[in-house]
């Protein structure tokens, strides 16, 4: 199967607690029956990638809620 993006790459500003954000970029790809949510630094580093559960369908907005989770996540690691 190929690889079909449903959402081209997209700059958000995270806000993950108090006053701290990070600049971010993402797209949400499928990639054979699976969904990816890839996030990216500004300068291209690769963050993560996240894979959707079957079925979810989001807008944009819940991508980026979504987003904050999974940062807040990684930087916490």
């Amino acid at each position: 199967m190929t690889r079909a993006k449903i959402l081209d790459w997209t700059d958000a500003q995270v806000r993950l607690k108090f006053d701290e954000h990070r600049d971010v970029k993402y797209q949400v790809y499928r990639d054979g029956g699976k969904h990816f949510l890839e996030m990216r630094s500004t300068d291209e580093e690769p963050i993560h990638t996240l894979e959707l559960p079957d079925g979810m369908k989001l807008d944009r907005s819940s991508y980026e809620v979504l987003l904050r989770y999974v940062l807040a996540d990684v930087v916490a690691a």
